[in-house]
């Protein structure tokens, strides 16, 4: 397992490549949830989302050999897209492998920055077929089982814990786990007294999947929020998670749209259903710990198309 100082240095290795995101107080959220609430807009990181930290920490840590080898990641969206720019940036070869399901923008995105992108039937394929372009020389940026990317995603944890006023409950989104394993890290050090709450899809059930088996098992994917839809977590996430999450919660899909809606109409900020899905998951929380509640909400990402939002909510009935 990482440590605060290996999240430390991740934060330094990257100052300057990503973005001290803001830290604020949201009025909207505050009055919809009957609650304090601070959000950190990780959606104005420079690639949409959070993943640009620990794809950063990764790419700058490569030797001049991995470098050469060119980099390959497998991803729902977000971390395809932060690999494909920051990897444009350095000025490294970078192959990104997407299920069909994922959304038409991340592919154009990363297509966009330079990137070779290979699609896939489903999770599952994108897995197996990064797996071959790894051991046919390839270097692999995995988007969550790494410890150097764990770190990296860690730091919104640091900025957090540095940037938030007193809270007592934060709300992290879980995928494969590497956003809410790093944070985790971070806030244990900083914020010892934090109860910390990770949550998922129906249908991308990843972590609370693996914690009720006793470790990582497969599971079917069926959410439409495929930047959530890890086909397994991974051991070193589930050892993390296990060992410093209080709890991972579930929310149905239409659940994660209406937050969507809600967070554009309430905190004025555009996300993505894996973000939206912090929503029915705070009132969880707030049900659970009663009065006196003071909640952080890492805003993970914005990379959705107005388009895909209406669609989304036109099929759930929403408004």
């Amino acid at each position: 397992m990482i440590g605060i100082s290996d999240v430390e240095a991740a934060a330094g290795l990257i100052a300057g490549h990503v973005v001290h995101t803001p830290t604020v107080p949201s009025p909207g959220l505050s009055a919809l949830l009957g609650a304090p609430v601070t959000a950190k807009l990780e959606l104005l990181q420079r690639t949409g989302s959070f993943k640009a930290r620990g794809a950063t920490a990764k790419l700058l840590s490569l030797s001049d050999a991995q470098r050469a080898a060119g980099v390959v990641a497998v991803s729902g969206g977000n971390h395809g897209i932060a690999l494909a720019m920051t990897a444009a940036v350095l000025d490294v070869k970078a192959t990104v492998v997407m299920p069909r399901s994922a959304p038409a923008h991340a592919v154009r995105i990363a297509e966009d920055a330079g990137a070779s992108v290979r699609l896939t039937e489903d999770m599952d394929g994108a897995f197996a077929l990064v797996t071959r372009l790894r051991d046919e020389g390839l270097t692999l940026v995995h988007p969550f089982d790494d410890p150097l990317v764990i770190a990296g995603q860690g730091t919104v944890g640091l900025e957090l814990a540095d940037d938030a006023g007193d809270l007592t409950d934060v709300i992290v989104s879980v995928g494969g786990g590497g956003l809410v394993a790093g944070v985790a890290v971070a806030l244990r050090a900083r914020r010892p007294g934090v109860r910390i709450w990770g949550v998922e899809t129906e249908g991308a059930e990843a972590m609370s999947r693996a914690l009720a088996a006793g470790g990582p098992v497969p599971v079917p994917l069926s959410s439409i929020v495929s930047t959530l839809s890890a086909p397994a977590a991974s051991q070193l996430t589930y050892d993390h998670v296990s060992a410093l999450v209080d709890e991972v919660l579930v929310v149905p899909d239409r659940e994660a749209v209406r937050g969507v809606l809600d967070l554009a109409e309430h905190a004025k900020v555009w996300t993505e259903p894996a973000a939206g899905c912090l929503l029915p998951a705070a009132r969880r929380v707030l049900e659970r710990v009663g009065g006196g509640a003071r909640l952080g909400l890492v805003v993970c990402g914005g990379n959705a198309t107005t388009s895909d939002v209406l669609r989304w909510a036109a099929d759930f009935g929403l408004r």
